[in-house]
């Protein structure tokens, strides 16, 4: 798979991802009345996470908002903080997102900045995911548990009819939502790495010697730096002149006397 189809597709599936993020929060089918011992019934109610409704036989519907928050449990109010959190993620990503599509060139804009904008994204895909996927569990947690209090009250002999809630589509689609939200960031940043150049991903550096190079003898000869005096002009072991006959020349002729 390419960059930019992993990329394309990772921006769509996030995008549905998110979209369904926000449908789920502003449902109001999160909790639904059981019907399981009462099939037929002039009221059925439904709570979201903003308003509580009644539907009557009749095919009237009356909702009714929350008017304040100081009366909701403290993990009602973490649900929809979580939510929330979720989409203003989710919509960030997705304006950094389009601007770091590979298919859309935007001024002189280089690889790399496109490629960290694009791993920037999907992180906050998959923040987002998780805040959505966090928020659905805690709220079906928390139906849960209520359920199975009030079925309990229920055989312990208490006549008193209770409502009894249960999952509503509005979970599932936050389920939904929230995987493909992940999903789409771990795309995103499989992209990211098929963005960056390669000239910076292997950068060599080729160093010059700034002096004249070292040179080794063998023997008594020491090793010289380049910076000493001429070893001609030296006096002392293995530098010491030949002696030379009558005529100026040395008594042990050299390979210099021939040329």
């Amino acid at each position: 798979m390419s960059t930019t189809i992993c990329q394309v597709t990772g921006f769509l599936v996030s995008l549905l991802g998110i979209g369904g993020s926000i449908m789920a929060t502003a449902m109001d089918t999160w909790s639904t009345q059981d019907l399981y011992d009462n099939p037929v019934t002039a009221v059925f109610q439904y709570q979201g996470l903003w308003r509580s409704c009644v539907q009557q036989s009749s095919g009237f519907t009356e909702c009714r908002p929350y008017f304040t928050i100081l009366g909701l449990p403290a993990m009602f109010q973490a649900v929809r903080a979580l939510m929330i959190v979720g989409i203003v993620l989710g919509i960030l990503g997705l304006l950094v997102c389009i601007f770091a599509l590979k298919c859309i060139r935007i001024g002189s804009m280089e690889d790399t900045a496109k490629a960290n904008m694009t791993l920037t994204s999907g992180i906050m895909f998959i923040v987002a995911g998780l805040c959505a996927i966090t928020g659905v569990s805690v709220f079906a947690n928390m139906l849960v548990t209520n359920f199975w209090m009030s079925t309990t009250s229920m055989f312990q002999g208490m006549q008193n009819v209770q409502n009894r809630y249960t999952f509503g589509s509005a979970l599932f689609v936050g389920w939904v939502a929230g995987g493909l939200a992940l999903v789409g960031g771990i795309m995103m940043c499989l992209a990211c790495k098929g963005l960056i150049p390669e000239e910076s991903r292997y950068k060599a550096v080729s160093y010059n010697a700034s002096g004249r190079n070292i040179s080794y003898r063998t023997g008594p000869y020491k090793a010289g730096s380049g910076y000493e005096a001429d070893p001609k002009s030296r006096k002392g072991v293995g530098y010491e002149e030949a002696p030379r006959s009558e005529d100026g020349r040395r008594a042990y002729p050299s390979k210099y006397d021939y040329v």
